[in-house]
Order: C-alpha cells, then structure tokens, then sequence
C-alpha cells in the first residue's frame, strides 16, 4: 500500500489561523465569536434600554436640540453670544473657555516646573529647600482643595472696585477680576498682521538656513540683526504708512463697577493659578529626574568649554535630558487639560459646567450631550499627544538616536 506525503495547508489558511486562532487552531474562532457575539447582544441591550427611556420620557433622541435656543447667559465668552443664540453655540463657547485656560495653565505650569527643577538642583541650599517644600506640599494637596483656596480665601479677600488695586492707572485689580485696556483694531491692523505673519515666517527660515549651515559645514551665520529688522522694523515701517493697528479702550470705575476695557473673571484667575502651580510641582520632578539621567560628565565636558552652569544645563544638558522628559510630560498636559472640568466647583464657564451641566440640565439629551463632551475631551488629549509624540520625535532625531 502506497502512502502519500501529507500535504502542508496552504498559506492562507496558515494566516487566517494564526490571526484568528493562534497556537489554539481553529478551536480558538469559536472561542472569539462567542465573546463578539456577547459584546454585541450587551451592546443592543444598552441601546435598547437607553431608547425606551428615552420614549417613556418623551424626549427625542437626536442632535436637533442643538439649533434650540439656550436661553441662559455666560460670564465669560471669547466670542459673541447672547442668551438668545443656540445650545450649539453654548458647545462653542464651553469649548473655547476649555482651550484657553488649558493652553495658559499649560505654559503657567511648563515654565514654572522648570524653574523649580533648577532651584532643586542648585548648589544653592536655600533655592534647593525652597523647591523641595515647594514640591512635597503643592503635589500632595488635591487640585480641587487648591481651587478653592484661591477662590475662596484669596481672591474672594480682594477689596471691591470702589477700592480696587490700581496698577499704572490703567489696569484695575478687585473681588470682580481683573480688568485690562481693550485694544480695538484700527485701518491699519490688516496690513500689519500680514508683515508680521511674513516677518514670522522669514525669521523662522532664517534660523533654519543658519541651523543647517552650523550643522553641515561649521559655519555659523549671525541671524539677529536680519531677525530684529524682520519682527521689529518691518512691523513699525507698516504702521508709519497705515497707521496704527490698534488702540486701547482703558477701563474706568462708573458706578459701583468698570466700564470699558477687557475682564478677567476671578474664576479663570483662580482655576489658571490652581492648576498651573499643582501640575508644575509634578512637571518639576519630571525635568529634574531628566537632567539627572544625563551623564554628570556632560556638566563636567561644558564647564571644561569655559561655559557657565546656566550655559551648559541649556546647550548640553537639558536637549539631552527631554527625550526622558517628554513622554511624562505629555502626561501632565492631558491632566491639566482634564482637571479643567473641576471648573464646575467655582462657576466657571467651561464645557463641562455650560454643556454638560446648565443645557443638559434644561434639554435633557444627557446621552448626547455626555457623548459630545467625551468626544471633545477624547479629541483634545489625542491632539496633545499627537503634537508631543512630533516633538519628541524631532528632539530624538536631533541628538541623532
């Protein structure tokens, strides 16, 4: 009796399996059909139960509510709006209110993290302890407690306007915020952000050609004077001709408050302060465990150069240190930008507290409305990591690893 090789299983079918079964073979597919078909059978559930309470309530499912009128006013908007204009313009401006105290407290809490970082590493002992008291008390207070103390016991104490704090007679501090000169655009505002945008955008290919002929030949090209003309000279040669771009409307106390002028909301001041001095004491370990990660013989190569401590911590150490940096970093930002929602706790009109609080409150479209703010804030911290994992990529590629 002739017996015949057995014929190895086709390609196809070998990679079919190892995806869908692995070592396991074909035994493993039914395994995870079973677990999809369970997922799935959840997953209608969810959105039967969620469309039968929504019918016993009589409320629409959908997104129309959004072209409803709000019907309720907020104290701070970045762009015009009235109690008369749509919930859709309330998500607009919950949103921009987000961004901006994100984006602040983000540069806040970056540039005071790397100044206590210093301080911690300083041979100076006085700057060292101030940094490390610094570090062990504002990281181990929570957030929302620290919220409140500037609101509360803070800001709350300033005098009222009447008796507000003057700074050069033209900006105004009291218990309502601060309030600041309104610049308002002149005739000629357009020409002057086009020369400064170009202006811009030469200077930065002028620090790039300079970079790159550093790099590839040794030759070093003094920029300054070619930048200082670009973002300065240009820019006052446009107002000479157009005229100025703006001028400033200057706040003055009418009454029991200010007219004029631009406000700041003591409720930004605080969330701003609050979460700036919270996330840098994290973001300070964080830069100071990067420089230490750097070998000490690179402080020793610098000062053997002739370069001071600031100078070689800037040029040597801290380009190599922010490939550990970065990642942790990162982290930081996405926990600045989430605990922004805690805005609520104080009033400010941010996108948890105007959305998901005062219009969900009034449509009662929670599934839609939670769903949208989720998705901005799941958007929002995406986009944080995008730009840092760029960042990081480009700071690598520059110390050539």
């Amino acid at each position: 009796m002739s017996t015949e090789a057995r014929k190895p299983p086709p390609q196809i079918a070998l990679k079919i399996r190892r995806i869908l079964g692995g070592k396991a073979g074909w035994n493993g597919v039914a395994v995870q059909l079973a677990f999809a078909a369970i997922l799935g059978w959840i997953g209608y559930e969810i959105v039967s139960n969620a469309r039968a309470n929504l019918e016993n309530q009589h409320i629409a499912a959908g997104f129309g509510f959004l072209r409803n009128n709000a019907g309720f006013d907020v104290n701070q908007t970045l762009i015009s709006y009235t109690g008369s204009d749509t919930f859709l313009r309330v998500f607009v401006v919950g949103l921009l209110n987000t961004l901006v105290v994100s984006v602040v407290g983000i540069v806040f809490a970056t540039l005071i993290g790397f100044i206590v970082a210093l301080c911690r590493l300083s041979p100076n002992w006085l700057l060292s302890r101030v940094g490390e008291i610094y570090v062990e008390i504002i990281r181990n207070l929570p957030v929302l407690f620290q919220i409140l103390f500037w609101y509360l016991a803070v800001l709350a104490a300033l005098p009222n306007p009447r008796q507000s704090i003057s700074l050069l007679g033209i900006a105004f501090i009291s218990n309502r915020g601060l309030v600041i000169p309104s610049p308002i655009g002149g005739s000629g505002l357009a020409p002057f952000l086009v020369v400064l945008a170009f202006g811009i955008v030469a200077a930065l290919a002028l620090r790039f050609h300079a970079r790159r002929a550093l790099f590839q030949r040794g030759q070093v090209i003094r920029i300054w004077p070619y930048v200082l003309g670009l973002l300065v000279g240009l820019p006052l040669a446009t107002m000479l001709v157009f005229g100025l771009p703006f001028t400033f409307e200057l706040p003055q106390l009418k009454g029991f408050n200010f007219a004029g002028g631009s406000r700041i909301i003591p409720e930004f001041v605080a969330l701003t302060l609050a979460l700036s001095t919270y996330t840098a004491a994290f973001i300070a370990e964080i830069v100071r465990a990067g420089i230490l990660s750097v070998h000490k013989g690179q402080m020793e190569a610098g000062a053997s150069l002739g370069l001071s401590r600031g100078a070689t911590l800037r040029l040597v150490v801290v380009p190599q240190a922010m490939r550990v940096i970065v990642p942790p970093l990162t982290n930081q930002y996405l926990n600045l930008t989430k605990n922004s929602s805690l805005a609520v706790a104080i009033g400010y009109p941010d996108l948890v507290s105007v959305f998901a609080g005062t219009s969900l409150s009034q449509t009662g479209q929670a599934i839609e409305i939670i769903a949208m703010t989720m998705g901005i804030y799941l958007l929002i911290s995406l986009l944080t990591s995008a730009i840092m994992s760029v960042y990081g990529w480009r700071v690598s590629r520059s110390l050539g690893a």
